[in-house]
């Protein structure tokens, strides 16, 4: 871990690794501490095995994480000291302390990616250690991938099964967390941290081989993604139907959102079209498909736009915002500081003569920070 100004610092892992220091940060937070009593262990029926992914902690029958079962020593605003009790998973502690057991990163980050123990203390944030993800001279980017098509062909716009299934495959070995995309608002806002490897995953048109080939792939591996479907092409020829859209999104890992009505280049005018039909015809391309995609799909908010052809100026964002779009993707490519611009924020094609190194090499997790 390195201070801001570049220099080593040790994990908070390391400074409560033993009694001794454990009693020096509890003494450090009793002066404006609220001490809680232990909470009952749960019985063992409200347990089941744990999950292999995304998180290892086990949940109910009811689908809800069991309560955290330690001791809290001691707290005050922005941390707390907890001991771990034999059978707690970070995801329960998490639950309780943060509201989210997805955000048992942060507890495993603040203690230095050292394991859960039991009996020994760790310290849980309560807020934020780092919500920009500046860590020296370096600021954390989220990179947001861009696919179209899926299956066997020579288009480079269409991606193997079996090169996505690596792709995905690699991910899920070296430490990325495929996060949804609607995460990135928190992130933008200052608001919420994100893992340090996160990565979005979107798709673009709304072709029936995401049905075919896609969706089982990332429900394999637990991966959420969006797709991007204009709504002029749902139904026809080989775009998805509204019964395979539903199943994908009742599935909760699939998001729909707008890729426009009709595809049309939105920056650029058609032959005759003046600037007050351009102005409608651009709310037209906003507001149809927000409505009718909505309509349709049970569970979809409309709150994201990627531009076709990834073009978009200042009245194109203009009116993405007024139909109440809150991020708007763009096809330049790279990855996303918490200083991007919502509505342009930036996204890597991956095509299908890209290999695994090449694929490796857009994922951009981080950039210097001066110049970037």
């Amino acid at each position: 871990m390195t201070s801001m100004s570049g220099a080593p610092r040790s994990s908070p892992r390391t400074l409560i690794g033993n009694r001794l220091a454990a009693g020096i940060v509890c003494a450090w937070l009793a002066a404006c501490a609220t001490v809680e009593a232990p909470v009952p262990t749960p019985t063992p029926s409200q347990e089941v095995t744990p999950p292999p992914r995304p998180q290892p902690s086990p949940v109910s029958a009811t689908g809800a994480w069991p309560h955290a079962a330690g001791q809290v020593l001691a707290r005050n605003e922005r941390l707390l000291l907890y001991r771990p009790a034999v059978d707690d998973r970070l995801g329960a502690i998490a639950a309780r302390f943060l509201g989210r057991s997805d955000d048992a990163w942060q507890i495993s980050e603040a203690n230095g990616g050292a394991p859960l123990e039991a009996g020994v203390p760790m310290v849980v944030p309560l807020k934020p250690l780092n919500p920009g993800g500046v860590v020296g001279d370096r600021v954390q980017t989220v990179p947001i991938l861009c696919y179209h098509r899926f299956g066997a062909g020579n288009s480079k716009m269409i991606i193997a099964p079996a090169r996505f299934a690596a792709q995905l495959e690699w991910l899920a070995r070296n430490g990325y967390q495929v996060i949804r995309l609607s995460a990135l608002e928190g992130f933008l806002a200052g608001q919420r941290p994100l893992p340090p490897k996160s990565v979005v995953i979107t798709i673009d048109d709304g072709y029936e081989s995401v049905h075919r080939h896609a969706f089982p792939l990332l429900k394999q591996y637990g991966f959420p993604a969006t797709v991007f479907a204009y709504s002029d092409f749902i139904g026809a020829g080989d775009a998805l139907r509204w019964p395979q859209m539903q199943e994908m999104v009742s599935s909760g890992l699939i998001d729909i959102q707008s890729h426009s009505k009709s595809h049309r280049n939105l920056v650029e005018r058609l032959p005759g079209e003046t600037e007050d039909r351009y102005r409608a015809n651009l709310d037209a391309e906003m507001q149809i498909p927000r409505e009718s995609i909505q309509r349709r799909l049970a569970g979809v908010q409309m709150r994201h736009i990627a531009y076709p052809f990834g073009d978009a100026n200042a009245p194109v964002t203009e009116a993405a915002q007024r139909h109440g779009f809150t991020l708007g993707l763009t096809v330049v490519p790279g990855g996303n500081a918490f200083y991007a611009q919502p509505m342009l924020l930036r996204r890597t094609m991956i095509f299908g003569d890209m290999d695994l190194d090449a694929f490796k090499s857009r994922l951009q997790t981080s950039r210097p920070f001066v110049g970037s």
